[in-house]
């Protein structure tokens, strides 16, 4: 089986927020694929089904994004899954907004939840697709970063959000789907406005 596993903070507070990106993702595949979610049997929510007839399940922490390993190991260990299957989405103010990057391995990037992730699972070896949300407003101070990742996005910037989490779908289904290798290949771009030439 195949997980999408989308970070983010569950309070209603925190919805629209940048660093709740994950969350929107996996709403998005939720939508599209008809599956609904539903409590699972630890610190989530669990939507189970298929895409091309092969077993998917999106999942969205409920341990708050600094906490998100604790649930990401209780999925590997009830449902004996492997790391390369675990899919973990999430936001990166490294990124340009609107850019993706789907890598297969890496440190936390400076990412709260994907430093939980790697604690718990203790290892730093399971696929994670990054969603750019950095913007000319980013405070260049580091100790207002938080106040940053939890605010939303401005009305200027929507259409290229919501463009992202369309595109961040599809690179998810397409990993699932065709492997994590084409779906780098294929999404690993940046933005149309800044340039068309893939990540290396």
């Amino acid at each position: 089986m195949f997980f999408v596993i989308g970070l983010g903070n569950p309070e209603q507070r925190y919805a629209g927020t940048r660093h709740n990106i994950g969350f929107e993702v996996v709403d998005r595949l939720a939508h599209e694929l008809r599956m609904q979610f539903k409590p699972g049997r630890g610190e989530f929510l669990i939507a189970q089904g298929s895409f091309r007839d092969q077993p998917l399940m999106l999942v969205k922490p409920l341990t708050f994004m600094n906490e998100s390993g604790l649930a990401v190991m209780e999925i590997r260990d009830q449902f004996e899954a492997r790391n390369e299957d675990l899919l973990i989405v999430c936001d990166d103010f490294q990124l340009p907004l609107g850019q993706l990057r789907l890598r297969l391995r890496g440190s936390d990037g400076g990412h709260n939840g994907l430093s939980s992730v790697i604690y718990h699972l203790q290892s730093d070896e399971f696929p994670r697709l990054r969603c750019g949300i950095a913007s000319a407003i980013m405070p260049t101070d580091k100790n207002q970063m938080a106040d940053f990742v939890l605010s939303r996005f401005a009305s200027d910037e929507l259409t290229v959000v919501n463009e992202m989490i369309a595109q961040a779908k599809d690179a998810c289904m397409c990993a699932q789907s065709e492997g994590l290798t084409k779906a780098m290949n294929i999404f690993n771009k940046k933005p149309a406005s800044e340039d068309d030439t893939p990540i290396h």
